[in-house]
């Protein structure tokens, strides 16, 4: 049923301006059979407001009005329970005064629809049926209303209708309205629909504290409101029953959880004909009388999550534990079709038609369940499991499978699938914890590897190789989250459980090896890590080739440690080749792998002393994280801080200083202030700072990381020290060489303890060192120190890498203060001509050397 649509500007097109005729509280001029107003009612404003707002803008009719010009009916759809006829109810009352007829007709039962509107013939002057009988006087009463004699402005609400093929004939043509209460979802191509919903949790709180006004907490509230999946009929139930017996919320709750549906048929409401579980039971019986194989798929979905399932899930299985009717449902597309149209009809579920999802609310779910013994519950739960391992894909990487397992996400918990211990429902979950690395969910992934560490323990063992996995993920995002030391000391116990369980060459324990590198990198051994990482990609070489996967990431890892220990050359040849062969494979969709080796090749480049072609290759980068993986992924963010860093370096401040701030605006947003990679991304915010003059800004900031840092790596970690370093470059520029120069000596001692004097992060120390003792007026020191630095930094990256160049030109201006004008002269000519070859005559650093400005050695630390 169509119609056409009146312009909501033209208000004498509308059948009833608003505020036209009668005013005030008035009722109207007829007023049958509507019940009382509900003195708890909530919410739903907008909803009443779009209902009248569509009302208001039908065409009005000419009277005598046409059947080729029908009224357009609208509908109040959802679930049992969620208030439609209590939304009726209210907009009848609420907008009364703005008709002169308003009549309530109970549709449930078709054939007593034609009683109801025989008996509103008195009221509008004609012979009632007793007179004529129920039809004619029914039609009648239709022919009255086309008309709109003697009120055009009339409201006709028909209750909980069924199926639209039965009121076609008894919805009333003419300039009224015409509103239907349904749970059926065909109503939805015949009629404009207004989907009635479960509360929100604030009108959820709202009600309850209405129906409990002295015995409940909004705490309370917002509990009991969750645990009841925010149904307005169950919150009733619930409110009666406190308010009724003096139950505690607490005591509700327990009740609930231990036996749903004896404690929801307690407490009827009086504003209800029916208790939840009877009016759900009436459904439940017509199922079964209609088509009972879809009670069977109603009893399956009662296994999943209340949250949408997918409807392709329901898919013949090779093999797996199904029942037989399920199977023979499944296997029969019309029968399945057919079943989950009549749920929808009964709507004991929602059908989403748009996006193929069936969806059950929790409470029906639970009163299903409670209703089966528990042999057939295990049954189904089992069914329950291979349906969702049967339909998660392999990949975790392109568009399609992520979505997939998006959705499967949400029924892992509710399903219980750490409970199985069938293989493929263990090799399931832990597909779905290498999707939620894949897909940047580092603490979701964590919580779910805990879960299953704890049951499959209980249920197989300590040294179970399902279990052994699920600990060697939860390492893994244990070390994403910050956690170093819990991930190194599950690396160490459980690397010979792999060995004896699965063997020296398997990927699992090839995988924990390579773990334990990644945890020595993180605790700052990084010659330990390099040996150690050495040794692991010799095994994966010889276990699966130069050129596999797993092959190219202990490559990379490997190259970090080279990149660590100062050995540039050495990591960028590795980083070229894992990249390099790896892009070669053409891996498809979101590869958080293609991602690390690219913004691991951008950032030695750039430690390199490249920073042209680290910035060009960290763009490309970035973009395709942003692209494939999102601008909030973690993996995408340590890109963007690398970037950030290239550009600083290049000089071209003002797109780092946006780089740098959005990024740890983002990174404060996922992780919080403490996570390591949120003050690496706060460390590069500050440098930025310092160098776009903010020198306040900028100490504050470094000093609080300085600090975080120890708490995050501890004390003695290289980075903590570097940061240090940081902080103290600050102090001299503020004009406070003296605490500079301390906090340098600390940091260049505790460096040269950790990595030796001859790395890249004690050179860096060494040179603001000298810096500070010539602004101390040291400058016979600032020589000396300058010139041994100067000695290792060329011998370590070459004389013409930025950080040698650097050293070069503050120790000109040493050499000038203490009157060596010759070595000054010939080392400031070589000096400049270096950094015109190395950056060019326009980079801030070429021209501060040329100018005999003193240049600094800033540490960012590395995101590994």
């Amino acid at each position: 049923m169509t119609a056409s649509k009146g312009n909501p500007q033209d208000q004498s097109r509308n059948r009833f301006p608003e505020g036209a005729g009668h005013g005030g509280n008035r009722f109207p001029e007829v007023w049958g059979r509507v019940p009382p107003r509900h003195k708890n009612f909530t919410g739903r404003d907008e909803q009443i407001s779009a209902l009248r707002g569509g009302l208001l803008n039908q065409v009005t009719a000419v009277v005598p009005h046409s059947p080729s010009d029908p009224v357009v009916p609208h509908t109040l759809h959802g679930y049992g329970g969620v208030g439609k006829t209590l939304m009726a109810v209210e907009y009848a009352h609420r907008y009364r005064a703005e008709y002169d007829l308003v009549w309530w007709i109970m549709a449930d039962q078709p054939g007593l629809v034609d009683s109801a509107l025989a008996h509103l013939a008195p009221h509008l002057g004609l012979p009632g049926p007793a007179v004529t009988g129920v039809e004619d006087a029914a039609d009648a009463v239709l022919e009255a209303l086309r008309k709109g004699e003697p009120y055009s402005r009339w409201l006709l609400i028909f209750d909980n209708a069924d199926e639209p093929e039965e009121l076609t004939e008894v919805i009333p043509q003419g300039p009224g309205h015409v509103l239907i209460t349904t749970r059926n979802h065909r109503w939805e191509g015949v009629a404009e629909t207004v989907p009635v919903n479960v509360f929100s949790e604030h009108e959820s709180v709202e009600f309850l504290k209405k129906r409990i006004p002295r015995g409940i907490t909004t705490a309370e509230a917002v509990e009991l409101s969750e645990a009841l999946g925010h149904l307005p009929l169950a919150l009733e139930q619930a409110g009666a029953l406190q308010s009724e017996t003096g139950m505690s919320t607490q005591e509700y709750l327990r009740l609930l959880s231990e036996r749903t549906g004896p404690l929801l048929r307690e407490g009827k409401p009086p504003e209800y004909p029916k208790p939840m579980t009877a009016a759900w039971q009436l459904s439940v019986e017509k199922l079964k009388e209609n088509l009972p194989e879809a009670m069977e798929l109603l009893r399956c979905c009662a296994f999943f999550g209340p949250e949408p399932i997918p409807r392709d899930l329901f898919f013949p299985v090779d093999d797996g534990p199904i029942r037989p009717e399920m199977a023979a449902l499944m296997d029969d597309p019309i029968r399945l079709s057919k079943a989950i149209g009549q749920l929808g009809r009964y709507a004991l579920v929602r059908l989403d038609q748009a996006n193929r999802t069936i969806q059950v609310h929790r409470l029906i779910q639970a009163l299903l369940r409670e209703e089966l013994d528990e042999a057939t519950q295990e049954s189904i739960r089992v069914e329950v499991w291979s349906l969702l391992s049967a339909a998660a894909p392999n990949s975790f990487t392109d568009a399609a499978s992520q979505a997939r397992y998006f959705e499967l996400l949400s029924h892992m918990r509710p399903a219980g699938v750490a409970e199985s211990e069938r293989p493929e429902v263990r090799r399931f979950a832990l597909n779905m914890l290498n999707f939620l690395y894949v897909s940047g969910n580092f603490e979701t992934a964590g919580r779910y590897a805990e879960n299953f560490i704890e049951k499959w323990t209980a249920d197989s063992g300590e040294e179970d190789s399902f279990v052994l996995e699920a600990q060697a993920k939860y390492a893994n995002r244990l070390r994403d989250l910050g956690s170093y030391i819990a991930s190194h000391d599950l690396n160490l116990a459980i690397l010979p459980k792999m060995r004896r369980t699965l063997g020296h060459a398997h990927p699992e324990t090839l995988s924990v090896l390579s773990g334990l590198g990644a945890d020595y990198r993180a605790r700052g051994d990084f010659w330990q890590a390099r040996e150690h990482d050495e040794e692991v990609l010799r095994q994966y070489q010889e276990a699966f080739g130069p050129n596999d996967t797993a092959t190219l990431r202990a490559m990379n890892s490997l190259a970090l440690d080279h990149a660590l220990t100062s050995d540039f050359a050495g990591a960028q040849s590795k980083h070229e080749r894992a990249y390099m062969l790896f892009k070669r494979s053409g891996p498809t969709g979101a590869s958080p792998t293609l991602l690390a080796f690219w913004s691991g090749l951008a950032q030695v480049v750039r430690l390199a002393g490249d920073y042209t072609e680290a910035c060009d290759l960290g763009e490309d980068a970035l973009a395709y994280g942003r692209e494939h993986l999102g601008v909030d992924d973690p993996r995408t963010l340590r890109t963007q801080v690398d970037l950030a860093i290239a550009r600083r370096l290049s000089g071209e401040l003002d797109e780092a200083l946006e780089l740098g701030q959005d990024a740890h605006s983002r990174y404060l947003r996922l992780h919080g202030i403490n996570h390591p990679s949120t003050l690496a991304a706060a460390m590069c915010l500050a440098n930025l700072w310092r160098m776009t003059g903010e020198l306040a800004g900028a100490l504050e900031l470094a000093e609080d990381t300085d600090m975080r840092y120890a708490q995050a790596y501890g004390a003695d970690h290289p980075y903590k020290h570097g940061c240090t370093s940081n902080v103290a470059l600050l102090y001299r520029l503020m004009g406070d060489p003296a605490r500079s120069r301390s906090m340098n000596e600390s940091a260049l001692t505790a460096l040269e303890a950790r990595l030796g004097r001859n790395h890249h992060y004690t050179l860096a120390a060494a040179t603001n060192l000298a810096s500070d003792l010539a602004a101390l007026g040291e400058a016979k020191n600032a020589t000396r120190l300058g010139r041994g630095t100067l000695r290792r930094y060329r011998s370590l990256l070459g004389e013409e890498h930025p950080s040698s160049l650097a050293c070069a030109s503050n120790l000109v201006l040493d050499l000038r203060a203490e009157q060596e004008t010759d070595d000054a002269d010939a080392m400031a000519e070589h000096t400049f001509t270096g950094f015109l070859r190395a950056l060019g005559r326009e980079h801030s650093f070429t021209g501060a050397a040329g100018e005999g400005r003193r240049l600094v050695a800033d540490f960012d630390p590395p995101l590994l």
